[in-house]
């Protein structure tokens, strides 16, 4: 698969802070994406546990216009637009434009099932509303029902190298295979399984990761090591990521657990999530949690 210079590597999709009133913290989200930079993120992406279905309009747009601002000077932004009207999507994908996003990502509309040729035309009118490239997000492992594999190999044909994609329906492993194999191996392809998933999926081509931002460490080592072809390290890495990972059940469990993992590192002020949830970190979990991450780090720093 070719790569795209600008949209390849470790792009963590950032969670958003909020104050104890709920509102969005950006002093604290400004911390948030230097210290991803510091930790040695390619870009970052704002997207679902960026909590963006539990923003207002208005709110999503200051939270792209904010991340263009702070990640700008360092790397790729990635603005997520997807809307459950292409009206909607359209409108913030013009602003993510214009305010300096590297590229879209959009997820179809989730509170009805359309066919391929409605989602087609869905997503090429946010192609033609832009010019910068538009990431595919399959989002079906948290909502949504899968997308085929041969609605995104038309699009590849009609809109490539400006669309890429982010498969999350299962299987992964084969069904990124499939689209690989379906677009002649040059689509640009992210994993987006929280790095589960990672090792796996380099093999089968991908130019890059989409993880959560609490494990910046650890997923930066392991993107490197599979780069170095060092499989012994990339696998003592993958372990036990792959088993914090493996708790983080359904979109609030990875949003309970990366923003406790923030807080437990020094970068949130605290673990607020706009509810209602669907899952609730408690103290047996937290603990395992606690033990899984100082095993984690330890791989990570392992000479």
């Amino acid at each position: 698969m070719t790569t795209n210079r600008k949209l390849s590597g470790v792009l963590p999709v950032f969670q958003t802070p909020y104050h104890d009133d709920e509102s969005i913290d950006f002093e604290t989200l400004q911390r948030e994406i230097e210290w991803l930079f510091e930790r040695g993120a390619d870009g970052i992406v704002m997207a679902m546990v960026s909590e963006t279905l539990r923003l207002s309009t208005d709110e999503r747009q200051a939270l792209a216009e904010a991340a263009c601002v702070f990640a700008g000077p360092h790397g790729s932004t990635v603005i997520s637009v997807g809307a459950e009207s292409t009206h909607t999507a359209e409108r913030l994908a013009k602003h993510a434009e214009d305010c300096g996003a590297t590229a879209l990502m959009a997820i179809p509309p989730v509170s009805i099932g359309v066919g391929d040729a409605e989602q087609l035309r869905y997503y090429e009118r946010l192609l033609k509303a832009v010019s910068i490239p538009v990431i595919v997000q399959d989002a079906s492992g948290y909502v949504g029902k899968p997308m085929s594999i041969a609605l995104q190999a038309r699009m590849w044909r009609e809109f490539h190298p400006r669309v890429l994609f982010k498969p999350e329906a299962v299987p992964i492993g084969q069904r990124l295979s499939e689209l690989r194999d379906a677009t002649e191996g040059q689509a640009a392809v992210f994993e987006g399984s929280g790095g589960i998933a990672l090792v796996d999926s380099f093999h089968r081509g991908i130019v890059g990761t989409m993880p959560g931002a609490d494990l910046i460490d650890a997923l930066v080592a392991l993107w490197r090591a599979l780069q170095a072809g060092d499989e012994s390290r990339a696998y003592s890495i993958s372990l036990p990521l792959s088993a914090l990972v493996a708790l983080q059940t359904g979109l609030d469990g990875f949003l309970a657990i990366e923003k406790y993992l923030l807080h437990k590192q020094g970068i949130f002020r605290n673990t607020l999530i706009r509810g209602p949830v669907a899952f609730r970190l408690d103290e047996e979990t937290r603990q395992e949690v606690d033990r899984l991450f100082t095993k984690l780090s330890d791989a990570v720093t392992a000479p």
